[in-house]
């Protein structure tokens, strides 16, 4: 067992002691969380393309990176007009002329692909910590 230890209870805590690494190491972590933005938006594109009528929603996701020398980040969006209530989806309106326009059933699959491949960059990032020779256990 090493015998530095730092213990990381969430996020926050593990953004912490990233942001306390030696440069290259930051640079580890900051193509663990841009890889993983980018394996996201893949995996959301195939998704969207698997129910694909225009293709719109499959054009429309991006991936924006950021981030200083102290750390990176990276933001999947779906700029679609419509990805919300694709996502969310809609319940059954009436139009003032008596028309109806159904209910549109919640695609939700942006947001669960989002969060397994969060918890994936997670278990990479605590790998680049623990390559500092210290310890981290995830609190269950």
């Amino acid at each position: 067992m090493a015998a530095n230890q730092l213990r990381i209870d969430g996020l926050e805590e593990l953004r912490r002691a990233l942001l306390a690494l030696p440069a290259d190491l930051v640079a580890d972590a900051a193509t663990v969380v841009r890889t993983a933005a980018n394996d996201t938006a893949r995996d959301i594109t195939a998704a969207y393309g698997a129910v694909r009528r225009t293709g719109n929603l499959q054009s429309h996701v991006r991936v924006d990176h950021g981030g200083t020398r102290a750390g990176a980040t990276s933001r999947v969006v779906s700029t679609a007009r419509h990805a919300y209530i694709y996502e969310r989806g809609t319940v059954a309106r009436q139009w003032k002329n008596g028309k109806s326009t159904g209910v549109m059933p919640a695609a939700n699959q942006f947001i669960p692909i989002a969060m397994a491949r969060r918890q994936v960059m997670v278990d990479a990032l605590m790998e680049v910590v623990e390559r500092t020779g210290l310890t981290v256990r995830p609190v269950i």
